[in-house]
């Protein structure tokens, strides 16, 4: 299978506004369907990529402190 899932999730959200990745963000968490998890995994890549130390490092405590 050609798919490539990374390439394939950036495309249908580029270009996307906040309100707009937002509601992107908020409908597969709110599905609960395994199918989106990478999808968010995808975009948290993103994230990550274009964060600053510090705002790494808030997400890491956020993400501690939520699984506790």
């Amino acid at each position: 299978m050609g798919l490539n899932l990374r390439n394939a999730v950036i495309h249908n959200v580029q270009g996307n506004n906040q309100e707009e990745l937002k509601a992107t963000i908020v409908d597969a968490i709110q599905g609960g369907e395994e199918k989106t998890l990478p999808g968010l995994g995808v975009l948290l890549e993103v994230f990550w990529n274009h964060a600053s130390q510090e705002e790494q490092k808030v997400l890491l405590e956020t993400i501690e402190e939520g699984l506790k």
